[in-house]
């Protein structure tokens, strides 16, 4: 089974905790001018399925769908 992790860029504020709950290390936090957001770096088919991501983002910026 694989997972599609969807991040809205424009709820997110970068603060990087999905980044440091994922365990596989799917996410990272990107810059662009002054405007910091998480992006997904990894394989579909490398997610858990864990939820850790959409359960610790205080925005609800991410949300994982079953692919």
């Amino acid at each position: 089974m694989a997972y599609l992790v969807k991040i809205d860029t424009e709820l997110c504020e970068g603060c990087g905790d999905c980044v440091s709950s994922c365990p596989s290390e799917l996410l990272a936090v990107a810059e662009d001018g002054s405007k910091k957001y998480a992006i997904y770096k990894g394989d579909p088919d490398d997610c858990l399925g864990c939820f850790a991501c959409e359960s610790e983002c205080p925005n609800g910026s991410i949300t994982i769908a079953e692919i």
